[in-house]
Formats: C-alpha cells, structure tokens, sequence
C-alpha cells in the first residue's frame, strides 16, 4: 500500500496587493484595523456621553452639538483610515492585478457616500 502523504494546506492569507476581498473576508492592514477601532470607540463614547446628557434637565443645546461634532469627526477619522487602507492595498495595485476598471467602479461608488 502506497504511503499517502498530506501537503501543508496552501498560506491563504493575502499579502498586500493581492485580491484578499473576496467572499467575506476583510483586507485591511492590522494597524488600519487597530487606528479605525479606537476612533470608532472614541465616537461611541461620545455617543453615548450625548445619549446620557439628554436625560438631564440641564443639558445646554450647544454642549450637545459640540459633542455631535466629535461624534461625526471621529467617524469620519475612521473612514479615512479605511479608506487609505483600500487605495493602497486594492487601488494602487489595480493596474498589476488587471482590474483596474472594477477598481474605479467600485471607488466611485464609494465616493457618493463620503
């Protein structure tokens, strides 16, 4: 009987450049995870700091703008972390994959929302 031999499965984690978005998997360098967690955790703080001075009977109105306001700045902190993350890792590297079309497709879709 024939030794059967088992080879190490192939390393499916996708190096920088290469097409890691496919099925449900997201493709974002470690630090861009960790930099647009904290600036997600600093708005739910300030969220829930809102939340809670609406049940006070003292709460000014502009407090409560200032802090909308560092919600959204926050928010919008994150998106531009993920957003260099894409254009570095999938955009930039479009032209060597061969799919720069669905790149750009994909990009000017994202722009309507930012």
């Amino acid at each position: 009987m024939a030794k059967e031999t088992t080879a190490a499965p192939p390393d499916s984690t996708p190096h920088q450049g290469e097409r890691c978005h496919t099925g449900n998997q997201l493709c974002m360098p470690e630090d861009s995870r960790k930099r647009a967690a904290r600036r997600l955790a600093i708005a739910r703080g300030h969220l829930e700091s809102i939340r809670l001075s609406l049940e006070k009977d003292d709460v000014y109105c502009v407090d409560v703008l200032r802090q909308i306001k560092a919600v959204q700045g926050a928010l919008d902190g994150a998106a531009t972390v993920i957003l260099r993350g894409h254009l570095e890792a999938h955009v930039a590297t479009a032209a060597t994959r061969g799919d720069e079309k669905e790149r750009v497709d994909e990009l000017m879709e994202v722009l309507k929302y930012v």
